[in-house]
């Protein structure tokens, strides 16, 4: 479950590198995920994902917990006035718009969906901290099946750079390499596991 090269990500065809662009890649990571069958779309896993629930490690939730904690007492996670950012969703062009199968602005957890298509998947996320977008891709290739999670990051502050340096070990020691876990279990659960029992 590594953290893979900017290169390796732009190579890839996503609507998001040209839709962000001006917006700093932060990281990426990726997980190579068994292919009990071909044509699996990474919509097709996100609906199978919403009927189970994400089980966090201890360690994350405790570091999550910390963050809120934290987060409420400087106010943080409250969104700035909106006439001082602009949402994400107001690049999408009409194509995006009847491609994307989920509307703009649903929530999704603590994100709000920019689009979804078939294979890929924009969330946004905006606070006192940041403005942060989510990209989640699936690429089928011939054995296997790879799962791309990367991050983009532009400053709402001076705040911004101290505040994502100070978290980055966190996220990169503990809190990704967890989420990457918990993708793999979702996808065996939803379709290797599934095989297994139909064999």
């Amino acid at each position: 479950m590594p953290q893979v090269s900017a290169q390796e990500f732009h190579r890839l065809p996503l609507r998001v590198h040209r839709f962000l662009a001006g917006v700093p890649l932060h990281d990426v990571w990726a997980v190579d995920l068994p292919r009990p069958r071909a044509g699996i779309t990474l919509n097709e896993f996100l609906q199978a994902e919403t009927n189970r629930p994400h089980s966090l490690s201890p360690v994350v939730r405790m570091l999550l917990n910390i963050r809120f904690f934290v987060g409420r007492i400087f106010g943080w996670d409250q969104e700035p006035n909106s006439s001082s950012w602009e949402t994400f969703a107001t690049r999408l062009t009409p194509a995006d718009r009847s491609s994307s199968l989920a509307p703009a602005g649903t929530r999704e957890g603590f994100f709000r969906i920019v689009y979804r298509f078939q294979n890929e998947q924009l969330l946004e996320l905006i606070n006192q901290t940041a403005h942060a977008a989510a990209v989640s891709a699936l690429v089928e290739m011939e054995n296997t099946y790879r799962f791309y999670f990367a991050v983009y990051v532009r400053d709402v502050s001076p705040f911004t750079p101290v505040y994502m340096a100070a978290i980055d070990p966190f996220r990169k020691l503990v809190v990704y390499p967890s989420l990457l876990r918990s993708v793999r279990t979702g996808w065996n659960q939803a379709f290797v596991d599934v095989m297994t029992v139909a064999d």
